[in-house]
């Protein structure tokens, strides 16, 4: 496969904000947490690095409970964003270190918190998806 890496760093912007928009669920819109089994691989995993150590999830273990709190008004008008980020590429393996925020009502309290993402990509034969996801949110968050 031919490198392009305008288009390859337009296929991982893409990933990346499908995956924090799968969790919108502002102004009533239901989330689309489904797009997070199209963005990663099969075998994906996403870390929550928070408490007192890594919380490792495989796919289901981090959708289910997030699609219950999302659609159950736990979790209402939140939304998560993108405000930096810097994406290297090498070959047919990416990563990128991003910086985001987000806000929300959970259990009728109003909040906004950030943090950073470490994203692993790979390319496969359907294209760029995701690998693996680590994130923290800051201390404030």
């Amino acid at each position: 496969m031919v490198a392009d890496p305008l288009g390859d760093k337009a296929e991982l912007d893409r990933l990346m904000t499908a995956f924090l928009g799968a969790f919108d669920n502002t102004g009533g819109r239901r989330p689309n947490v489904d797009v997070v089994r199209e963005v990663f691989i099969p075998e994906g995993m996403i870390i929550s690095q928070a408490g007192a150590g890594p919380v490792v999830y495989d796919l289901d273990g981090f959708v289910v409970p997030r699609e219950k709190i999302l659609t159950d008004g736990t979790l209402t008008e939140f939304s998560e964003w993108e405000v930096a980020e810097r994406t290297e590429i090498l070959g047919s393996i990416a990563h990128r270190v991003s910086d985001y925020r987000k806000s929300g009502v959970k259990d009728g309290e109003p909040f906004e918190g950030s943090g950073r993402k470490l994203t692993q990509f790979v390319r496969t034969p359907a294209g760029w998806r995701i690998s693996s996801l680590a994130w923290e949110d800051n201390e404030a968050s």
